[in-house]
């Protein structure tokens, strides 16, 4: 579940076994909201982002010489002094982490080309291998919204990157995050066809998960009765357009968020009883010919 506060507390209370949060989510409050929440649910899994920042985290890094004026303009760093230090403060706010990711990475802001972009990864992931290996985190890993398909990296090349990071130890990239619903559903048809980054990270032994299944909010416009229907009668909007993101194959964990009780109670019950692949396949092939 990807959620703070209220919401976090609703979700950890019906049983979701991950919370995912960034340090600029909430416009910065995310990780001091979700702190008191989490003593709470000492089972719940945590998973938080190193990249993007807000202003005032910025000028604090500014502040404190972690970044150059330039820098902490941009919003977004994966220089290796900050994502250090900007660990260092989540772990701080949160108590324990289970999973740093690398945040949106692609990020167009740094005009990295690809070699560049692999250079700034590998630095990333030296840093996130301290932690792990310190035990202080889990484990990291890469949150993208378009590396995949903006041919950025691959997952054999983010596992490679890992390794050289690794040294002669075992790598902790155990992890891997990227958009899945019926608007952005090329992972899920590339998973029904045996491929694509979620097969091929599930093969490789990482925890997969799909963020932005309702797209922002902006596929419950789409979900007309016809089209619930078509998924499966008797499901509202929101957990009809969830059920083909949690039946995709090599896919994990289902980030969403959801306000009260009864819409977290409503996503459960269907996401219980998943679609069949020939289900998914019948649906994707539907909205491919409209």
């Amino acid at each position: 579940m990807r959620a703070v506060g209220h919401a976090a507390r609703t979700a950890m209370a019906a049983g979701a076994p991950w919370v995912d949060t960034a340090p600029n989510y909430a416009q910065g409050r995310a990780h001091e909201e979700l702190r008191p929440v989490l003593g709470e649910y000492p089972t719940v899994r945590v998973a938080t982002k190193a990249g993007f920042f807000t202003r005032e985290q910025g000028r604090t890094a500014l502040a404190e010489g972690v970044l150059t004026r330039q820098e902490a303009d941009g919003g977004h760093s994966l220089e290796r002094g900050f994502v250090r230090w900007q660990t260092e403060r989540s772990l701080a706010v949160l108590g324990r982490v289970d999973l740093v990711f690398v945040h949106n990475p692609e990020h167009r802001g740094h005009g990295l080309d690809r070699a560049a972009l692999h250079g700034r990864l590998w630095e990333a992931f030296t840093v996130l291998e301290e932690f792990a290996h310190a035990e202080r985190i889990g484990g990291y890993g890469v949150a993208t919204w378009s590396g995949f398909g903006c041919g950025a990296f691959s997952v054999s090349e983010l596992l490679a990157l890992a390794r050289q990071a690794a040294g002669s130890a075992e790598h902790h990239f155990t992890g891997l995050q990227m958009p899945v619903s019926l608007i952005m559903d090329d992972p899920i048809r590339r998973a029904l066809d045996g491929g694509g980054p979620l097969v091929r990270a599930k093969d490789a032994g990482l925890i997969t998960f799909g963020s932005a299944p309702l797209h922002g909010g902006e596929l419950l416009d789409a979900m007309t009765p016809d089209l619930v229907n078509f998924i499966r009668p008797g499901l509202s909007a929101a957990a009809a357009a969830l059920l083909p993101v949690g039946s995709c194959p090599g896919l994990d964990v289902v980030l969403t968020s959801a306000s009260t009780r009864a819409h977290w109670d409503d996503a459960a019950k269907a996401l219980a009883a998943p679609l069949t692949a020939e289900e998914l396949r019948r649906l994707t092939d539907e909205l491919a010919s409209e």
